[in-house]
């Protein structure tokens, strides 16, 4: 568990980092160059990243709430669309991400929203919980520095975002999730 809790802390400490500490993360990219102050932000981040892959399986697995069964349909749903909005957030902008307004952090709440809607062992609603729980912080964060939104592009955008969000949906819902959580859904 500790190498977990380590991940947790490593990834969304370098993360709430950029978002809340503006002028020491100003020095940072001063000092050492944008280009090697975001080598390093990933590096950190990456770290913390594969603690929390090398502690999931270690993770406390204590049952908290046991979801209903037909939870996962929705579930299912939910995460679709959370791709998509990924997909917008780095594709050129569409009604999707213009409407969104930061497709990319809807994309992260809806995604880890879903999955607190069937996962109620210890360590998923650690790993689900903070990232929702950061995503609707940065989002607050995003809003008061008055970040812009993307501006609304031609609906071809929306259609690309849609089938790449779709495609990827595809892939990890039916062989890539079995390696990455260890659950098979297909």
């Amino acid at each position: 568990m500790s190498f977990y809790l380590a991940g947790l802390i490593i990834f969304f400490g370098s993360h709430f980092f950029t978002a809340f500490a503006r002028g020491p993360r100003e020095i940072l990219v001063t000092k050492l160059g944008a280009g090697p102050y975001r080598g390093l932000y990933s590096l950190v981040a990456l770290i913390g990243f594969a603690l929390i892959i090398f502690g999931w399986r270690g993770a406390d697995t204590t049952i908290i709430y046991t979801p209903p069964l037909w939870m996962r349909h929705v579930t299912y749903l939910l995460v679709l669309v959370a791709f998509i909005l990924l997909a917008s957030s780095m594709l050129p902008a569409g009604k999707i991400a213009a409407g969104a307004k930061h497709p990319m952090l809807a994309g992260v709440k809806l995604w880890a929203f879903a999955h607190l809607l069937v996962n109620g062992d210890e360590r998923s609603l650690l790993l689900f919980g903070s990232f929702l729980a950061f995503a609707v912080i940065d989002r607050i964060v995003v809003k008061r520095r008055g970040v812009e939104s993307p501006t609304a592009g031609p609906i071809k955008n929306d259609v690309i975002a849609i089938a790449v969000g779709a495609g990827l949906y595809i892939f990890v819902a039916f062989y890539a999730h079995r390696y990455i959580a260890g659950v098979s859904l297909g």
